[in-house]
């Protein structure tokens, strides 16, 4: 027990000296997680504001603050709040002989880096869209995920506004995926972070960009747009899964672009009695009768 109760700690305290080093400037540049999306978000702003796609959105557009509040609140303070319940799940498998590696179909360890940082990739990006679609399949994972689809005008910070409970349900499920097919974060998985950063920003902003052939292998901001549709496909539970690759998405048959006018409406029916703010929406989903 006594080994829980430190491990709690000391998770939640690194975590916390980890990012206050990042803000000081004290981590090395290309793993400083806090300027590192202050940069990208900033220079994906820039592009919106140069170049918008929907040019009557305001460049301070509906929720602009609050989804900046959700950047920060996601990617920093929830998980200094979660790091000690991690450890715990680390130190639990640990003691019935589950390791990182243990569990893995194969040993790349030994390939050239960007060999691993390519499977690693695909892999990651796998297991976030089949995440990403039981979220959107099943009546419980929906409930908090709303909150994603409650965006009512894209912009660069939608990207990481959702309930805090879909870190409990991804973050797992992305540590198993890689587990299994790979065992391990190859030493510069900072570079595929980092692009996976890059590339949800571009999807959520308000520009028009479609990667011409590559649009078969790469998600955009056409595509991710009829993701977040009010009115989706009658018979669907959505459609455009795809995170960084729009691959998924043609190979399984859920992709979706009528038209690239960008003008469609967004959110969700019902969206209109949903919660406005960061409190009601984070606790949103724990009450009898909310669906």
């Amino acid at each position: 027990m006594e080994k829980y109760m430190i491990g709690f700690k000391d998770a939640i305290l690194g975590t916390i000296d980890w990012t206050w080093k990042s803000v000081i400037y004290e981590v090395p540049w290309y793993s400083n997680y806090f300027w590192g999306l202050i940069i990208l978000s900033l220079l994906v702003w820039s592009m919106e504001i140069l170049f918008p796609w929907r040019k009557e959105q305001s460049v301070f557009r509906k929720d602009f603050w609050l989804d900046g509040f959700y950047m920060f609140f996601n990617f920093f303070l929830f998980a200094i709040a979660i790091s000690g319940f991690y450890k715990l799940l680390q130190l639990g498998f640990e003691d019935i002989g589950i390791s990182e590696d243990s569990l893995a179909l194969f040993d790349p360890s030994s390939w050239p880096m960007w060999s691993q940082l390519l499977v690693f990739f695909v892999v990651l990006d796998f297991v976030q869209w089949f995440t990403h679609t039981l979220l959107h399949k099943y009546p419980f994972f929906w409930k908090y995920h709303k909150v994603h689809h409650s965006v009512k005008e894209m912009g660069f910070a939608a990207h990481l506004r959702y309930h805090w409970m879909e870190n409990i349900l991804y973050k797992p499920l992305k540590t198993f995926g890689v587990m299994i097919l790979f065992g391990f974060e190859p030493t510069q998985a900072y570079i595929v972070h980092f692009i996976a950063i890059a590339i949800g920003h571009i999807n959520h902003a308000n520009i028009k960009i479609t990667w011409g052939p590559l649009k078969y292998i790469f998600n955009n901001p056409v595509m991710h747009l009829y993701h977040h549709a009010y009115t989706i496909p009658e018979g669907s539970y959505g459609v455009n899964f795809g995170i960084s690759l729009s691959v998924w998405d043609y190979i399984f048959k859920t992709d979706y672009i009528p038209e690239d006018s960008g003008t469609i409406e967004l959110g969700f029916p019902g969206d209109e009695v949903f919660p406005k703010d960061f409190v009601s929406q984070n606790t949103y989903g724990f009450k009898k009768g909310q669906q």
